[in-house]
């Protein structure tokens, strides 16, 4: 077993194993499902499957392929399913060469002028009952760019962003699943401003972009990230028709880019992460919010967390700020008081919010630069960029980076 990669700080947290992922050591989002993590890639243009059973001694057990032009960089697995996602591969597509015209710009108005359909846009849905051998059951087909994100915890229903086309970027929409072979589209929401086929104009200011990064789903409601365009309540209690219950966004004067919002029913508190974009900060300091949501109809923001200050992550360089929490799914590590986030060149970090007015950081790991670079976009700096964290019911911490493979974390706060 070859010597583990030394942190470049740690505190409360030790690093217990590794992983490049079998040679593609490109992460984006991953599930810990019945001892297996599935991750999905962002160049590699699939999805591994690594057996954790032994957290100390990952091993890459499985790749499943992309269909040519596509990425499968988001996936949910619950039961017997795994449900990935399947979108035109932006990040090599010339277009996007430059990352501020991904964040700055509807993707819509962008790859307007494309006219190959040499992608597949939908959701794949696998069998995972045996869980290092994924077979494939179903595909739900959709006209334009294809799904960003899914949630999935079961059951009839899924809930995914998705850029189709007619619209300027990503929207939600609902999947019923009644028959995972014959998924469907039950439902869609969007932001007003956004349907351009249906004769609607975007209002927002320019280099601004309104898309739905994904929602997370507590009882009938669903707690939507707008990049830019901020928070939505909806109820979902029709899941054919989603209904507004409030609209927040606080960009500007903050810098936009709202990505995740996790509500901690037990609470009536919602964290909200601003993900940073841009190198160095250009897009400004981006934070994690605490919400009071105990009137829906007027979420009040009533606290920060605090930036890691242990060195200076701005000159660093490459994104300094959070990208992901770990989203307390049934199965995996869940609580209301202590939160994980990534937060890309300062790495995994832990906070209490027992007192909602004074989260406290209670732990971080900041893992080693990559060992080669897998983002072939020109100009990426070698740093790591710590994206997805997934913490298990034993309280492993898995973490994936751009380049640098899979972090295997124990939390010793």
């Amino acid at each position: 077993m070859s010597a583990l990669p030394s942190p470049e700080y740690s505190r409360n947290m030790r690093l217990i194993g590794h992983s490049d992922q079998g040679g593609r050591p490109d992460g984006v989002q991953l599930m810990v499902h019945r001892g297996f993590a599935y991750i999905g890639h962002m160049v590699s243009q699939g999805f591994s499957v690594v057996d954790v059973r032994d957290p100390t001694r990952p091993t890459t057990v499985n790749y499943i392929a992309a269909p040519p032009g596509t990425w499968n960089v988001h996936l949910q697995a619950h039961d017997d399913l795994l449900l990935v996602i399947n979108a035109r591969d932006l990040f090599a597509d010339a277009r996007f060469a430059d990352e501020k015209v991904y964040y700055t710009r509807s993707v819509g108005d962008t790859v307007s002028d494309v006219q190959d359909r040499g992608w597949s846009a939908g959701l794949r849905i696998f069998d995972i009952s045996t869980p290092a051998q994924p077979r494939e059951i179903s595909f739900l087909s959709l006209n334009g760019i294809g799904i960003h994100r899914i949630w999935y915890v079961g059951g009839r229903w899924a809930y995914v962003s998705a850029l189709i086309d007619g619209f300027t970027d990503y929207i939600f929409l609902t999947i019923d699943l009644a028959d995972p072979r014959k998924p469907e589209v039950a439902g869609r929401w969007w932001l007003p401003g956004m349907h351009q086929a249906g004769g609607e104009t975007p209002d927002w200011p320019q280099g601004k972009r309104y898309a739905l990064h994904h929602a997370i789903i507590a009882g009938d409601t669903a707690y939507g990230s707008w990049r830019d365009g901020g928070l939505t309540l909806l109820d979902i209690k029709d899941r054919t028709q989603p209904r507004l219950i409030s609209h927040r966004n606080w960009s500007p004067p903050f810098g936009g880019g709202t990505h995740t919002a996790l509500p901690l029913p037990d609470r009536d508190l919602l964290v909200v992460l601003d993900e940073a974009v841009l190198d160095n900060q250009e897009d400004g300091e981006k934070l994690i919010w605490l919400f009071d949501i105990r009137e829906p109809t007027n979420p009040v923001s009533i606290a920060t967390f605090p930036p890691p200050d242990e060195a200076d992550y701005v000159a660093k360089g490459a994104h300094f700020g959070p990208h992901n929490l770990h989203e307390n799914r049934p199965g995996s590590f869940v609580s209301s008081t202590l939160i994980f986030a990534t937060y890309q060149n300062a790495g995994v970090r832990a906070y209490d919010i027992s007192n909602p007015y004074r989260p406290l950081e209670t732990g971080a790991l900041v893992p080693a630069a990559p060992e080669r670079m897998m983002d072939t976009r020109p100009g990426r700096p070698r740093v790591l960029q710590s994206c997805d964290v997934f913490v298990d019911a034993q309280g492993i911490i898995y973490s994936t980076d751009y380049n640098g493979g899979l972090s295997v974390i124990e939390y010793l706060g």
